[in-house]
């Protein structure tokens, strides 16, 4: 007979059992959930929770690249780049804080209106440079973004700067507050200056501080360092001089080139007025244009060499060919070509020491139009001298069957075609290099395209004419430097105006040094002298400054006076 007490031990006994199946199994459904769970989020959707992850920790600072610099051709900085820094904010990280406006102004000693106007204006924005605050002293700024409210950062960046300040102004231009080329060779050269920006991944807490770094990153690449063919000693003379000059003869501007004869390089470019290129805002547009790339002007008679040349080249004359130039004028059309007095009877050389009309007029008529201008397209008129400069001017040059009747006899003597001063150095770098025409060019030791634009017997005989200009009787006597010899033609252009031409003049002169053994080929061109302060022609203001300026340049460079004949 069965006990009463033993049916609930059994039903204890059962009720344990099941609690301790539905337990394992509740723990098994758990177990499977976390698993499925665990899969979801490292498995399944690992890439979206790791982009969450990162966007709420992870920052990519941007590193900035440092510019290449500019050196000149005897390793003297003239562009670099220094350390700075900058500070910005996110306006949104900034809110979400509950961040204080008052506070903020207090750490940066800021005014609190302007934070205000500027925070409410870009609320929902995430960079906003703080003014004041925008390529300043690292170290400083560093301090102040440690002590500032959440949401405001630190950026490293570069300030370009200018040793030579005013020197090299127009020529080497000058970049934007993010560093991109703007003008001059900063523009022509910003691909390889600029070089590649990279960034860094870091782990930033609450307030958006950096606390930790990641592996992660791409590095900047640093841009190029550009060795160019300027030299800083020459431009020194060349630019401490010009302005005095200029305001010496009263004129309203000037540019002088030197072109190093048988390379193309330019040497030296100098523009006045002129400006501090570390405060480009201060400069005039005036001031800031390269005049001698981006001014054209008619050549006068500096080109009467190549009408000879382009005479001599076709046979039409020779150097013995004599002109009778009297009564000193000439017709041309219903025009009336003038000497400054009967020169009579002259050979082709003295036809260039006279400068005179009449006579360069009598040998344009042996001429055809297409011989004419064949040689003046080859010496690069009408088109860019290929130097890459940015803005440079190709000046005119019209083709032979757009001439009018009179338009032959006096491109002869420089008048109805138009070019630059860099063109005009260049052309008369051809002559001293047995004429090759090379393409001009401002980098250190680049080669650069050669062409033939004259027989080199040719060229010869026009550089041995125009050192004569320079002797008694000459045109260009004030261009002669003590112990050289001079190869060198004046200009003096009027100046086109409305309806025809304006009692304002262009002084010009162009020439080679040393004419025996040619180094440099030179263009000084005076906008608009005063008549009164010692004339306006070339021979009275432009020969003058040549002489002057490149007397302390050939000292400069120690070249040795000619021996003597």
């Amino acid at each position: 007979m069965r006990t009463p007490t033993m049916a609930p031990r059994r039903a204890r006994a059962h009720d344990f059992r099941r609690r301790c199946r539905l337990t394992c199994t509740a723990l098994a459904v758990l177990a499977g959930l976390l698993l499925a769970r665990a899969a979801d989020v490292q498995i399944i959707h690992h890439h979206f929770y790791r982009h969450q992850a990162e966007a709420r920790m992870l920052r990519h600072h941007p590193l900035r690249a440092h510019r290449g610099t500019l050196y000149d051709r005897h390793g003297i900085v003239i562009a670099g780049s220094a350390p700075v820094a900058s500070l910005w904010i996110d306006p949104r990280a900034f809110f979400d804080a509950s961040g204080s406006i008052e506070q903020l102004a207090s750490v940066l000693d800021a005014d609190a209106a302007v934070l205000t106007r500027l925070l409410a204006r870009n609320r929902q924005r995430r960079f906003v440079y703080l003014p004041g605050f925008r390529r300043g002293d690292p170290a400083r700024l560093e301090a102040l973004q440690a002590r500032a409210p959440i949401g405001v950062h630190l950026q490293q960046e570069f300030k370009r700067f200018y040793p030579q300040s005013e020197l090299f102004a127009q020529t080497v231009g000058v970049t934007d507050i993010e560093g991109r080329g703007l003008e001059g060779l900063e523009r022509l050269f910003d691909a390889r200056l600029s070089g590649q920006a990279g960034y860094r991944d870091v782990i930033i807490d609450r307030k958006g501080r950096p606390v930790e770094l990641r592996d992660r990153g791409c590095p900047a690449r640093p841009g190029e360092d550009i060795v160019l063919s300027l030299d800083s000693r020459m431009q020194h003379i060349l630019q401490a001089g010009l302005g005095p000059a200029v305001q010496r003869y009263g004129a309203a501007a000037a540019s002088i080139v030197v072109l190093e004869v048988g390379t193309g390089q330019i040497l030296a470019m100098a523009n006045w007025p002129t400006y501090n290129s570390n405060a480009p805002g201060t400069g005039t547009a005036e001031a800031r244009r390269n005049r001698a790339v981006t001014d054209v002007f008619e050549p006068g008679s500096t080109v009467k060499p190549f009408t000879v040349a382009a005479a001599l080249a076709t046979g039409v004359i020779t150097s013995a060919s004599t002109f009778d130039t009297h009564p000193g004028w000439i017709r041309n059309g219903r025009f009336t070509t003038r000497d400054y007095r009967d020169l009579g009877v002259l050979d082709t050389s003295d036809v260039l020491k006279k400068s005179s009309n009449v006579g360069i007029s009598l040998i344009s008529h042996r001429l055809s139009r297409e011989q004419l201008h064949a040689m003046f397209a080859a010496l690069g008129a009408g088109h860019v001298s290929g130097s890459g400069f940015p803005g440079e001017r190709n000046g005119v040059l019209a083709a032979p069957a757009a001439w009018s009747g009179t338009s032959k006899q006096t491109l002869a003597y420089g008048y109805g075609l138009s070019m630059t001063t860099l063109q005009l150095a260049n052309a008369y770098a051809t002559l001293a290099n047995h004429g090759l025409r090379v393409q001009p060019t401002f980098e250190h030791g680049r080669a650069t395209a050669v062409s033939r634009a004259m027989p080199a017997n040719v060229a010869d005989q026009v550089m041995d004419m125009i050192a004569t200009t320079t002797e008694p009787g000459g045109t260009a006597t004030r261009a002669r430097i003590s112990g050289y010899a001079i190869a060198g033609k004046t200009g003096t252009a009027r100046k086109a105006a409305a309806g025809g031409y304006a009692r304002h003049y262009m002084s010009l002169f162009a020439g080679v040094i040393p004419a025996r053994h040619p180094r440099y080929a030179v263009a000084v061109v005076v906008d608009d002298p005063d008549a009164r302060r010692g004339g306006y022609g070339g021979g009275a203001v432009a020969a003058p400054i040549f002489s002057e300026l490149m007397g302390r340049v050939l000292h400069l460079q120690d070249i040795a006076p000619d021996a003597p004949r």
